[in-house]
């Protein structure tokens, strides 16, 4: 969602005639779009603006904004701490961002900008043409969250939960396939609680499979309790609907889950999964997993590593727990680190040794492959299967843009490696 933001900020600012540029001891202005999910995120921004502050030591101070969730959680302490940063932002507050600029450009004081006004902020984004031109791309439908995990911050950083219409989505997935892109990953901080007047993210889905040109679809990050029978029906019915879903669990124990306040059972959870094998048998799945949350047992963490094996997640996400202020989980005694990082070194070794005998299967296989890009200074071109798995082929052909059959001859950690076979019908991904 960082990503996507980004974009449409450098959409505003060059309506007051700023460009991004790649030489960065030369720019005039810095904006710092930030994250508050992970502990080290406040402490990655004073590193960037002491290294901004070397750059700049002999020359004119360029202005500098931080901008996203660390900026709406810690606005006042960036701005008194770091006399160098000249105003923060929130994220709802993006389409204030000219106004910030060129006051400060008047050599204004410092401000803070942290107040929700997320209709205002797309009704500025709509009227801008979105310029991304990746052959991937973010779409934003649907930000904030109202089931308040007690670990998560997002709550209070993107507030309540908020859908944008189907009207004005559909014209921007129009950009952007005008662009050129062939794939459109549907963002929300739980996008499948996606409703606004009330069509819900499966009628979004149906209507963005009209565009002719994109050809994948994708949507993250999902929230077990908002998965609806009609979203299922969408994983059976539409092919540009890709087989693969994220759907963070956090703990495979129960107990861990209702103190999480996550709202649902593992066996709700399981269930949830069997109904979308059920509607597309070749379905698979990626996951969160919090190890070491307040009041985890190692009955509790073996419970979670159950599940792993069970599912056989293809990609997963594990982190230690990271206390974040002002969440209900920030005051609770934490687990010993130690035992938290050898539950956390054991649990990547069974997820990564799940992850490696799964591509250990693709060996040999033919599978389509949507290219987005040619390696810097090789002749390769990198891309993702249905499944979200990177692929690297050589070719002297440019094949950016298309979907490819391509055999897949070995893998690492990361990355499938492969030669490719032919083109794709590209009627078969019609909806």
């Amino acid at each position: 969602m960082n990503e996507y933001d980004s974009t449409r900020i450098l959409d505003l600012t060059k309506k007051i005639n700023y460009v991004p540029t790649t030489n960065l001891s030369e720019a005039n202005c810095y904006i710092l779009n930030t994250c508050h999910i992970r502990e080290k995120a406040t402490d990655k921004v004073y590193h960037d603006i002491g290294r901004i502050k070397k750059n700049f030591r002999n020359k004119i101070k360029p202005i500098i904004l931080v901008a996203g969730c660390v900026a709406q959680a810690e606005g006042e302490i960036l701005l008194k701490k770091e006399k160098y940063i000249d105003a923060v932002i929130g994220p709802q507050s993006y389409h204030k961002i000219n106004e910030m600029i060129l006051n400060l450009e008047k050599k204004s004081k410092s401000e803070n900008f942290t107040e929700f006004d997320v209709i205002e902020k797309f009704d500025t984004l709509n009227s801008l043409k979105n310029s991304d031109s990746n052959i991937s791309s973010f779409l934003t439908v649907q930000e904030g969250c109202d089931k308040f995990c007690k670990f998560c911050v997002v709550p209070y950083t993107r507030g309540p939960e908020f859908s944008r219409t189907i009207k004005e989505l559909t014209k921007e997935a129009n950009q952007l396939a005008e662009n050129g892109a062939k794939e459109i990953i549907l963002l929300g901080q739980n996008v499948n609680a996606y409703n606004n007047k009330k069509k819900r993210l499966s009628d979004l889905i149906f209507e963005i499979s009209k565009i002719k040109n994109l050809k994948r679809i994708r949507y993250s990050t999902s929230h077990p309790l908002d998965f609806s029978e009609d979203l299922i029906e969408a994983h059976k019915n539409f092919k540009k609907l890709m087989p693969v879903i994220h759907l963070p669990v956090q703990s495979g124990s129960n107990k861990i889950l209702d103190a999480m306040n996550r709202k649902h059972t593992i066996n709700e959870y399981l269930e949830l999964i069997e109904k979308l094998k059920n509607a597309k048998p070749n379905i698979k799945f990626s996951s969160d997993f919090i190890i070491g949350y307040p009041g985890e047992t190692d009955e509790d963490y073996q419970q979670t590593v159950k599940l792993m094996k069970n599912i056989e997640f293809i990609h997963s996400y594990s982190f230690i727990f990271s206390a974040r202020p002002g969440t209900p989980a920030f005051g609770l005694k934490k687990v010993d680190q130690k035992i938290s990082k050898e539950r956390l070194i054991n649990f990547q070794s069974i997820a990564e040794r799940i992850k490696t005998n799964y591509r250990k299967t693709l060996i040999n296989k033919i599978i389509p492959v949507l290219f987005e890009n040619k390696i810097k200074n090789e002749n390769k071109y990198f891309g993702r299967d249905e499944y979200f798995n990177s692929v690297v082929v050589q070719s002297d052909n440019n094949l950016s843009g298309k979907i490819i059959n391509v055999r897949i001859l070995k893998s690492n950690q990361n990355t499938l490696y492969g030669k490719f076979i032919s083109k794709l019908n590209y009627e078969n991904f019609a909806a």
